[in-house]
């Protein structure tokens, strides 16, 4: 029952919360149904993480083959812990921001977290489309209501490619569920379907280009710093953090397995297209004079580099994107609190017209170039072992020697120009003179350092011991390379 209490906690809290009128008393609702939220996650990883509570399957649609199967395998376990973990941080680290009608965007927040879950747990396909609509209507909302000045030209981009990729991939779900012998919704019928190649070559795309938008992926990126730009911060951290690993799961859990061919077939066109879109936004990044759009850019390039790995089609990589999946949330949710921060305190986030604040706020300074580190996979740091996997696999990568050295190479220039941006930011934001902005300057608040002290603590503790994280994908990632090999039909041709 425990995936089952990660979707309805925070879905009926967030329907109760819309009626809570006083500000104070539904953000301190939405912390406790957060808190709340975590302490089942923290349940199910650890006294009850055995399939009897972390599996229910119910019916649902059973006319049409539909049910409400759920499950927390070891992908799904790391999902759900980030989602329960970076809500509360969201909500402490923003305790002091006002919103209009605060019982509406705090409803409308845990309604997102709900549907996060349920994309994270979903073992149906048509339960998992359901779920991903019900992950984005809300962010929608978010974004429309509270964003910035150009809110509404951001988020009618956001929905035109979400809607085009939502419709494009039920399209292709109802294509799978009628090859089944049963007509099944079920993930494990899709697994079984073993699709002549024509046919997975053109369904292929159907599911790409839904997963693509949502990671998302050169040239499917655009919406997505407009987007982080205008969002209210809280609503960026939940975009950048959280949402944009719905697309990542996607790949991992229904398309490689379902469609091997095909994904083998078009790896290296994959693969391309993510290591351009790794030069080209950190690039962009470098030039960034918005500290929002920087860290936007530099979320597109870690992204391609995740795309990358899993196209590698080996354990290695399977498993470095699954615990970086983990390690990306944490570390830019702590960026996007330095954000807020920065932003509220200051009213910019030019950074030409930051400077010097290491001497009026040093505490500041120690988290943030602690996680802005982290972000760049320092050794010591949760991000490193990830991305020293996904590398491992691009040398091994399924396709020809000359251009698994060339992405490699192409990709390793990614860290070097993430160095680039990333010092650069934190040289001219806390060092160098003080200017007319940052002349009264004052040092993060207790909430703030709150939030950022658990960020930074995860950071040290997975970059020391990470062979945690390695356990909990260690089985899910074997199998699911196993089900991507195509060695027999490759012999057949």
């Amino acid at each position: 029952m425990i995936p089952v209490l990660l979707i309805l906690l925070p879905l009926l809290t967030g329907l109760v919360t819309f009626f809570i009128k006083d500000e104070k008393t539904a953000r301190s609702w939405a912390l406790l149904a957060s808190v709340a939220t975590l302490a089942v996650s923290l349940l199910g990883l650890t006294v009850m993480n055995d399939d009897t509570h972390l599996s229910h399957k119910a019916q649902w649609l059973q006319t049409i083959g539909s049910s409400f199967s759920v499950k927390v395998d070891g992908m799904g376990q790391l999902l759900c812990l980030l989602t329960a973990i970076s809500f509360p941080l969201i909500f402490v680290s923003t305790w002091h921001s006002q919103y209009k009608k605060a019982n509406n965007f705090f409803a409308l927040m845990l309604l997102g977290q709900a549907g996060l879950m349920g994309v994270f747990v979903a073992m149906d396909a048509l339960l998992f489309y359901f779920f991903w609509e019900l992950a984005l209507i809300p962010m929608y909302f978010l974004a429309s209501q509270w964003g910035g000045e150009r809110r509404i030209k951001a988020t009618f981009k956001f929905f035109i490619y979400t809607f085009v990729g939502s419709v494009l991939m039920l399209v292709g779900i109802l294509y799978l569920q009628s090859q089944t012998p049963d007509h099944s919704f079920s993930l494990q019928s899709f697994y079984n379907l073993g699709l002549p190649v024509r046919t997975q070559s053109w369904v292929f795309w159907l599911f790409f280009v839904a997963f693509a938008v949502k990671m998302p992926v050169w040239p499917f990126h655009t919406w997505q710093p407009d987007a982080y730009e205008q969002s209210p911060t809280a609503t960026t951290m939940v975009l950048s953090g959280i949402m944009v690993k719905m697309g990542l799961l996607g790949v991992i859990r229904w398309l490689l397995p379902v469609l091997p061919f095909a994904s083998w077939q078009n790896g290296d066109t994959v693969m391309t297209m993510a290591v351009i879109g790794i030069v080209y936004a950190s690039l962009i990044a470098i030039r960034s004079d918005d500290i929002k759009r920087l860290i936007a850019y530099s979320s597109i390039a870690h992204i391609g580099l995740m795309c990358m790995a899993l196209f590698a089609e080996n354990k290695s990589g399977m498993q470095g994107v699954m615990i970086q999946m983990f390690n990306h949330g944490i570390n830019i949710i702590g960026l996007w609190i330095m954000v807020e921060v920065i932003e509220r305190q200051y009213g910019t986030r030019k950074l030409s017209e930051l400077g010097g604040l290491a001497q009026k706020a040093p505490v500041m300074a120690i988290f943030f170039v602690i996680v802005a580190l982290a972000n760049i996979a320092l050794p010591l740091t949760n991000a490193f072992a990830g991305e020293f996997l996904m590398f491992n696999s691009l040398l091994s990568a399924k396709t020809s020697y000359l251009y698994a050295i060339l992405f490699t190479v192409f990709a390793g220039m990614g860290i070097i120009l993430a160095a680039v941006y990333t010092l650069n930011m934190i040289r001219k934001i806390f060092f160098g003179e003080l200017t007319t902005v940052t002349a009264n300057a004052q040092d993060i608040k207790l909430n703030e350092k709150l939030a950022m002290g658990v960020i930074v603590i995860l950071i040290f503790w997975f970059g020391v011991y990470p062979q945690g994280l390695l356990n909990i994908t260690d089985e899910l990632s074997q199998v699911l390379v196993n089900k991507m090999d195509i060695s027999h039909l490759l012999r057949k041709q």
